[in-house]
C-alpha cells in the first residue's frame, strides 16, 4: 500500500467526524508542531484523489487571502499555452519595480539580471512576471485563474468561502494581478486544489510545453526563493509568496507538491503575519514526516 494511502485509511475516520484535524498521523502531528501556535493553517491532499491527509485550521484554510507569487506558475502556464511566451526568451531584471504607487523591487542577488521563464520562477522575479503580463487580455488573465478553480470552493472544509477575481480595468491593474497583489483573492483550500492539479499535469508527463514551469518550481525549492522547504533525500517543487492584507498585516504562503518526479501530496500553507520563506519552512516538516512515511514501505 502506498503511503498516501496508508495515511488517508488512518485519517477517514478522523474526517468522518469533522475536518477541522487529521492529527493521529505523522503527517498530522507535523503540520500541527509546525505551526507550533502560530496564526495559520496547512492542508495536505493526496494528489491522485484529491482527499485530505492532515489538516490544521481549516477554518482559516477556508477564508480569501492576496496570494501573491504563489500566481506565477499560474500566469506562466497560460502565457506559453496561448504562444505570447517562449520560455527561453530572456528579459532583464529591472530590479525596482512601481507599480502605480506600490513597490515590488526584487530581492534576488544582482547577479541575476537577465531570466528566462525557469530563473523567473526559481527567483520569483517581480520584474518579469510584469513584463510579460502585459501581453495579456485582462480577461484571458481572469478566465485562466478561474479555470484553475481559484473562485470556486473546493468543498473541503465547512463555511468554505469563494475566492475573487476581479477583471482588470488598466495595465497597471493587470500587472497587480498577476504579481497577486490587487484584485485576486483566494482560499489557501483553493491554493492547494490548483498545484494538485499542477501536479496531476506533472504526472501525466502529456504537457511538454509545461515543463519549464515545472522546472522553475523544482529550482525555486532546490535553490530559490522556496529553499526553505527543501528536505534531503527528496525532490520536491513549490513556490512561495508574501502579500499584504487589506489592512496592515502582511501574510506568507507556500503552495507545493512532492516528489517532483511523481508527485503524491500536494501541500499549502498559510501563516498570518509571516513571510512566503516561513511559510515554505513551515512545508519542510511535513514534508519531512511525508518522507518518513514513504521510506517505511
Amino acid at each position: 500500500m502506498s503511503p498516501t494511502r496508508a495515511t488517508l485509511l488512518a485519517c477517514l475516520l478522523a474526517l468522518l467526524a469533522g475536518p477541522a484535524r487529521c492529527q493521529q498521523t505523522d503527517l498530522g502531528r507535523a503540520a500541527a508542531r509546525a505551526l507550533a501556535g502560530r496564526r495559520g493553517s496547512i492542508v495536505v491532499l493526496d494528489v491522485a484523489s484529491g482527499r485530505v491527509l492532515a489538516a490544521e485550521r481549516l477554518d482559516l484554510a477556508g477564508r480569501p487571502v492576496r496570494p501573491g507569487s504563489t500566481l506565477k506558475p499560474l500566469v506562466l502556464l497560460e502565457l506559453l499555452h496561448s504562444g505570447k511566451l517562449d520560455s527561453r526568451e530572456r528579459l532583464v531584471c529591472s530590479r525596482r519595480l512601481r507599480i502605480g504607487t506600490l513597490r515590488f523591487d526584487c530581492s534576488h542577488v544582482r547577479e541575476v539580471s537577465e531570466l528566462d521563464l525557469d530563473d523567473a520562477l526559481a527567483y520569483s522575479c517581480n520584474s518579469y512576471i510584469a513584463q510579460v503580463a502585459a501581453r495579456f487580455e485582462p480577461s484571458q488573465l481572469v478566465e485562466a485563474l478561474r479555470r484553475a478553480g481559484l473562485d470556486s470552493p473546493t468543498g473541503l472544509a465547512n463555511d468554505e468561502a469563494r475566492g475573487r477575481i476581479d477583471l482588470p480595468q488598466d495595465p497597471d491593474a493587470l500587472k497587480l494581478a498577476a504579481l497577486g497583489a490587487r484584485g485576486v483573492e483566494v482560499t489557501p483550500l483553493e491554493l492547494v486544489e490548483a498545484y494538485r492539479k499542477l501536479a496531476l499535469r506533472k504526472r501525466s508527463g502529456e504537457d511538454p510545453l509545461a515543463r519549464p514551469v515545472f522546472e522553475g518550481l523544482e529550482h525555486a525549492v532546490a535553490y530559490g526563493t522556496a529553499h526553505a522547504s527543501s528536505v534531503e533525500g527528496m525532490h520536491s517543487a513549490g513556490k512561495t509568496g508574501t502579500a499584504a492584507g487589506p489592512g496592515p498585516e502582511r501574510h506568507g504562503l507556500f503552495a507545493g507538491y512532492a516528489p517532483a518526479g511523481r508527485p503524491e501530496v500536494a501541500v499549502v500553507v498559510y501563516l498570518a503575519g509571516g513571510r512566503g520563506y516561513d511559510a515554505a519552512a513551515a512545508a519542510r516538516p511535513v514534508f519531512e514526516a511525508y518522507l518518513r512515511e514513504r521510506s517505511a514501505q
